[in-house]
């Protein structure tokens, strides 16, 4: 059987035209900016902006925007400005389910005290370490938040 595979790059792209068609104008804009960021991004890579990103590239590139959104929402909502925060929540939701599936605390906890063990950390002076050790290892579905806190919790 052959299985066509369509990069996250070439997803993005048909799902704007598709909201270019279906005139869902906020779905339109966020992953044309999305878009915009791949292109970025791979100019940052040395690379030129028609070059299409790997999978990996393009995650990096959709963590950072909705790591963007929800510190946006943070920030205007601490302002009093709940008309900035709606349009933010909306492009939130339009990117999370682009996200894979996140891990849990339970899955990382039994992660974070294997690499306690194999890296023979006795102290909290080196969460840094056990901390990267485990994002390294999760290799992106594990949000760095659950991860410090699954840490923090083995000390």
């Amino acid at each position: 059987l052959y299985f066509l595979y369509m990069s996250i790059h070439e997803d993005i792209r048909t799902q704007m035209m598709a909201a270019m068609k279906a005139k869902e104008s906020v779905k339109l804009e966020t992953l044309r900016g999305l878009l915009a960021s791949f292109s970025n991004e791979s100019v940052t890579l040395g690379r030129t902006p028609k070059d299409p990103l790997s999978d990996d590239e393009a995650m990096t590139v959709i963590k950072r925007a909705v790591k963007q959104r929800k510190d946006s929402i943070e920030q205007f909502r601490n302002g009093g400005r709940d008309d900035l925060v709606e349009n933010e929540e909306k492009e939130l939701a339009i990117l999370t389910p682009l996200l894979p599936e996140t891990m849990s605390l339970d899955e990382i906890k039994k992660i974070a005290e294997t690499k306690k063990a194999e890296l023979g950390i006795e102290d909290k002076s080196k969460l840094g370490i056990l901390i990267g050790a485990i994002m390294k290892e999760t290799r992106g579905k594990a949000d760095g938040a659950n991860v410090k806190a699954a840490v923090e919790s083995l000390f």
